[in-house]
């Protein structure tokens, strides 16, 4: 049994890419919803004291050469607020440690964004030309990262309960690789006003209060909301889990726990999940005019197809230089 490598944060970012990361996920959003993957319940611990909120996620893909246990922790509390993280990858075939990720929860940020990603691409309509953002977070970033990888988008408006870091946001984008070169970005000054005539709505906040109202999506938009991951968390007026002509989630139980399916249960029976529909096993978008909305809530798996990346490309005769 040999020693297990240390990947550190810089190797991480060096040894993954957007585009290749949302086939991974995708693969693994398949497996978990035709039964070939194996994922427990999410542990979740409250930090209240300092606002911190911690997960450990866990999964396996049947067949695959390595499991992995994640633990992600994020802190509102501080000032700034600060997020964090490792990912244990283990060799499936002995249990025997194979690798500790030291990311410090980059995994985590990226196979967000790359969720949705798949959510974007299975369910966006195919011309988009105005993207709402609400959220001034790593994901803000991290999921216009993976649209552009999968939608050409010509504006973006963002919206953040501060304005200061909606500016700094929107500076941030302007000098972006990866992001349509074309593209513009503008701070809004509402929800309301971020939504209209949006083809694609992205939420990644930390609200438990609704922030988006049904009358204000256009008909044929897409929605993917990331921000319900815990009890009691909420981005959408349950009115939109109703309106929405296609609901789709990454997992149907978590969801109903978790995500916005918590806050509208009679909802759930009808909610596809995006591995069903990236297998033909369920419908997706069918035509330009249906409103489409994608819970997610972040499962295990995603974390395994991530790490599993890390593993096939990182090379300890050649360690990266810092």
């Amino acid at each position: 049994m040999g020693e297990p490598v240390v990947i550190t944060r810089h190797e991480v970012r060096a040894l993954l890419d957007m585009p290749s990361l949302i086939d991974a996920v995708e693969r693994a959003f398949v497996a978990y919803s035709s039964g070939g993957a194996e994922l427990p319940a999410v542990i979740h611990l409250d930090i209240p004291e300092s606002g911190g909120e911690v997960h450990v996620k866990a999964g396996h893909l049947h067949g695959a050469s390595y499991y992995a246990v994640k633990v992600a922790s994020g802190f509102s509390g501080t000032e700034p607020p600060t997020a964090d993280g490792l990912v244990l990858v283990f060799d499936a075939t002995d249990g025997a440690l194979a690798a500790l990720v030291q990311d410090h929860g980059l995994i985590t940020d990226l196979r967000t964004g790359a969720a949705g990603g798949v959510a974007a691409r299975l369910l966006a309509p195919e011309r988009v030309r105005r993207v709402a953002v609400l959220g001034t977070g790593a994901q803000a970033r991290h999921q216009l990262d993976a649209l552009a990888c999968v939608r050409a988008f010509e504006h973006v408006r963002v919206w953040g309960r501060s304005h200061a870091k909606a500016v700094e946001l929107v500076e941030d984008l302007l000098g972006r690789p990866g992001l349509p070169g074309t593209a513009t970005y503008a701070v809004a000054e509402t929800v309301e006003s971020a939504l209209d005539d949006a083809d694609v709505v992205i939420t990644c906040t930390a609200s438990r209060e609704p922030l988006v109202a049904p009358e204000w999506l256009k008909a044929g938009a897409h929605v993917t909301a990331l921000g319900s991951d815990g009890v009691g968390k909420r981005e959408l007026d349950p009115g939109v889990l109703r309106r929405a002509d296609v609901l789709a989630c990454d997992s149907r139980e978590q969801c109903g726990r978790l995500g916005e399916l918590q806050h509208a249960p009679e909802e759930a029976g009808r909610a596809v999940e995006l591995g069903a529909i990236a297998a033909g096993a369920a419908g997706g978008r069918t035509s330009e005019a249906q409103l489409t909305v994608c819970d997610l809530t972040g499962v295990g798996v995603q974390d395994v197809a991530a790490a599993a990346l890390v593993m096939a490309r990182v090379s300890d005769a050649t360690p990266l230089e810092p």
